[in-house]
């Protein structure tokens, strides 16, 4: 059976297909302007004039969440493709090479790897100003050593096998061989990783909005907005609800979409 067609990869490829045509409506029309204040609209429930609600501030639920859709988005692509970039490369090229700066590599993803991810995040928000290339930053610095083991796993495979020694006799260069010969071999569970990825990044990019360490106000995040929402859980749970909701979709969505990929 072709798992691409099955009813996760599907369901994933429709929930993220809503999720990103939100953030890219939300270039060009929102109900409301996601910073509005009205005082005398706090807390209003669910309903025709406001889809989810407003928060302690009278601000519209649904505007900031389609608004933040487009951070969160921006945050965890920018950071899956750097990683990707920079580890497979070094995955690729340290891999195939071996020997003592091999190992060195790979001693060094191991101490990243040691580090806790809130920790990175401090030490970058200490170093730089707290932006959103800071977190993605601290975040591609966190999810460099998984790719750079997926890759030099995947070169130590095939750098061995008969088609890339005749290409090594016929003198092509480590460039082409590694590139052209081996990289092809490697594409699908990379690209299956990066979709899997995503929702890593996601998930990561809200634990961080929501501990502080993310995107800053007035700029919404659903993590940050989860956190905001915690003091008045239960007179307004909608604005917990809302943005808890899309942070689950947009995970699920992804990493259904990744896990039919990698079975494929």
């Amino acid at each position: 059976m072709q798992v691409p067609g099955s009813i996760d990869f599907k369901l994933g490829l429709v929930l993220a297909f809503l999720v990103v045509g939100m953030g890219v409506v939300s270039f060009f029309y929102t109900p409301y302007e996601y910073n509005r204040m009205a005082p005398s609209e706090r807390f209003i429930p669910p309903g025709g004039q406001h889809l989810m609600g407003t928060d302690n501030f009278g601000r519209d639920v649904f505007s900031r969440i389609m608004t933040g859709t487009q951070y969160t988005l921006f945050v965890s692509l920018g950071t899956v493709l750097g990683s990707v970039f920079i580890g497979a490369s070094l995955g690729l090229i340290f891999g195939y090479k071996g020997g003592l700066w091999d190992e060195v590599l790979m001693r060094l993803m191991d101490t990243l790897s040691s580090f806790p991810g809130i920790l990175v995040a401090l030490m970058m928000v200490s170093l730089m100003e707290n932006k959103p290339y800071t977190l993605m930053i601290a975040l591609l610095i966190l999810f460099i050593p998984s790719y750079v083991r997926i890759m030099r796993s995947g070169i130590l495979e095939y750098k061995n096998r008969d088609f890339v020694k005749t290409a090594g006799l016929m003198g092509a260069p480590h460039s082409r061989i590694i590139f052209v010969h081996i990289l092809p071999n490697l594409k699908n569970s990379l690209f299956s990783t990066t979709v899997l990825g995503l929702s890593n990044a996601i998930l990561a990019e809200a634990t961080m909005s929501y501990l502080g360490l993310g995107i800053q106000p007035p700029i919404p995040s659903w993590g940050r907005m989860l956190s905001e929402s915690q003091n008045f859980l239960f007179n307004a749970p909608w604005c917990a609800l809302a943005p808890g909701t899309m942070i689950m979709i947009t995970v699920v969505a992804f990493h259904g979409i990744g896990e039919g990929i990698r079975q494929w």
